[in-house]
């Protein structure tokens, strides 16, 4: 059984081991052990912290399997992007030229580098090892950030996004960026990545252009890719818009991977979610019950894992194992939702 716990100053070295793994692109695990000691003691702090409003907060979750105890993927969430240093994004947009003595009109895609999403939580660094992506691992991941969100509003802004991963080919190699971002910042994508993730933003603003650019004079595999996901993120991309997010022609500026994004209130598993009291049942819970996403209703000893039951007039009948995962006991309160909404 796998199960979602905040992580700790012990999966340091795994947590490493993924940004390794994860390559270029995936900017919030970068490749230095001094920051990401640095990533895992912010969420340390601010899970133990009484917290009202979102401020530039981290929080880091680790997915482990019950029966080796081994850490084999992680999920993030900040609280509120942008409050300490800029958080860009290109805006997707339309410019019309036309003459009416010419009788010529055109309209033209463009680009323009915005702070829009300042101040919204993001949903972030997602990866599950290979070995591991079974079982609906994926999923928990994924969902098991909404429940503690839905446990913890206060925490968090009204306003949800998610950055994914832009398209880049088995190299490593950026159509995008090699058709923009190499023209202002002459160093290679994954240099520039890794500068993104260790928190020197600043040369983005002093480089980067200030004025729209006209997509159509890029070049044409730089323009196909312009909101376009990597491969390995077409499941996660998928699982999100399950809950509810959009595309709202936002996009990254070194890779153009679409930002999507949702009302913190009308995300699925958070809409949806509800309270029930624990009953332990000693028999395993039959495969004929619905899949749900359980978690306690704890802040820094926050569990969350997937389980089938049966629920019923508040009551949720809780196989003893799932129940020592979840560190609750007879009669105590979890969050739980379903898995997978109607039209998933």
């Amino acid at each position: 059984m796998y199960f979602i716990r905040p992580i700790i100053s012990e999966d340091l070295d795994t947590l490493h081991q993924i940004a390794i793994e994860s390559g270029p692109g995936f900017t919030s695990l970068p490749e230095n052990p001094e920051l990401l000691t640095e990533k895992i003691a912010r969420s340390q702090t601010a899970i133990q912290q009484e917290i009202q409003t979102p401020g530039p907060e981290s929080y880091l979750f680790v997915l482990v399997n019950s029966e080796t105890n081994e850490v084999v993927g992680t999920t993030g969430i900040e609280a509120a992007v942008g409050l300490k240093e800029p958080w860009y994004h290109y805006r997707v947009g339309t410019v019309v030229h036309a003459s009416r003595e010419l009788k010529i009109h055109h309209q033209f895609r463009t680009l323009y580098l915005c702070n829009d999403y300042t101040g919204c939580s993001e949903v972030c660094t997602l990866y599950l090892q290979p070995d591991h992506r079974h079982s609906q691992n994926g999923s928990l991941l994924s969902k098991s950030r909404f429940l503690f969100m839905a446990e913890q509003p206060q925490r968090f802004s009204t306003r949800v996004i998610a950055e994914m991963r832009g398209y880049s080919d088995d190299h490593g190699r950026s159509p995008f960026w090699e058709g923009l971002g190499r023209k202002f910042f002459t160093m290679d994508y994954s240099e520039a990545d890794y500068l993104t993730g260790s928190g020197n933003k600043v040369f983005i603003a002093e480089l980067m252009p200030k004025h729209s650019i006209y997509i159509h004079l890029l070049p044409e595999d730089a323009q196909k890719v312009i909101g376009r996901v990597h491969a390995n993120t077409e499941p996660a991309k998928r699982l999100l818009e399950n809950e509810g997010f959009r595309f709202e022609n936002y996009v990254d500026i070194f890779d153009a991977g679409p930002t999507i994004t949702a009302p913190l209130e009308k995300i699925r598993a958070i809409r949806e979610s509800r309270y029930a009291k624990v009953q332990i049942s000693h028999c395993d819970a039959s495969d004929s019950y619905p899949t749900f996403l359980l978690s306690n209703t704890q802040t820094a000893q926050f569990r969350c894992c997937i389980h089938p039951l049966q629920e019923k007039r508040g009551i949720a009948e809780l196989p003893a194992e799932a129940a020592e995962i979840l560190k609750v006991r007879q009669g105590e309160t979890i969050r739980l939702v379903e898995l997978k909404g109607r039209h998933s």
